[in-house]
């Protein structure tokens, strides 16, 4: 089975019924990893699985530390044994490392994965913060702001998302800009 077949697959086992919701954001983030092709050439399958497993951390099947980039790659890493570059991405999407701060997991985070390569990085900040909890696209701003509204801005995700938000404009604008230079535009 090819790898985009087998994370969607394993995205959908983990999700779609639990949290139908969180499904369709994964779907959604992957739709707009789609849409990066142009940039991200022969790493373009690989952003794709990355995208819809970003988030299958969340399954209750698999939360053990509560925090879902962490507890994602274990389950990737241990039990599916899934592409390093992967499991590295899930493990540091959106700026996991200052989420993990806040939680006191930031050690355990950065021994046990490292850093994916920083153009991919961006692109997945990109594809999570310009997608709806509903799949649908929306913009950095937007989508910050309903992180903050959700989970409040005092609790331990709203305070990081709001750490992260100078980080999540650069990387967004930083993947637009490589659209920009990219050949054939596609809408963001």
């Amino acid at each position: 089975m090819r790898l985009i077949e087998r994370a969607y697959a394993l995205s959908e086992s983990l999700l779609a019924e639990p949290l139908p919701r969180r499904w369709a954001h994964s779907q959604g983030v992957a739709q707009r990893a789609a849409l990066l092709r142009p940039i991200l050439g022969p790493d373009a399958e690989l952003m794709e699985a990355a995208a819809v497993l970003h988030d299958v951390g969340y399954s209750p099947a698999l939360a053990t530390t509560g925090f879902h980039p962490l507890d994602g790659a274990r389950f990737l890493r241990d039990q599916e044994g899934l592409d390093d570059r992967v499991v590295r991405l899930v493990a540091h999407h959106s700026c996991a490392l200052l989420e993990a701060e806040e939680r006191g997991l930031r050690p355990e985070l950065e021994s046990e994965f490292e850093l994916e390569r920083p153009e991919l990085v961006d692109a997945l900040i990109f594809c999570d913060m310009t997608t709806t909890p509903d799949g649908h696209p929306t913009t950095p701003a937007e989508r910050l702001d309903e992180i903050v509204q959700r989970y409040g801005p005092d609790t331990t995700v709203g305070r990081f998302i709001q750490r992260a938000a100078p980080e999540i404009y650069a990387a967004t604008a930083r993947v637009e800009a490589r659209m920009d230079g990219a050949e054939p535009r596609q809408p963001m």
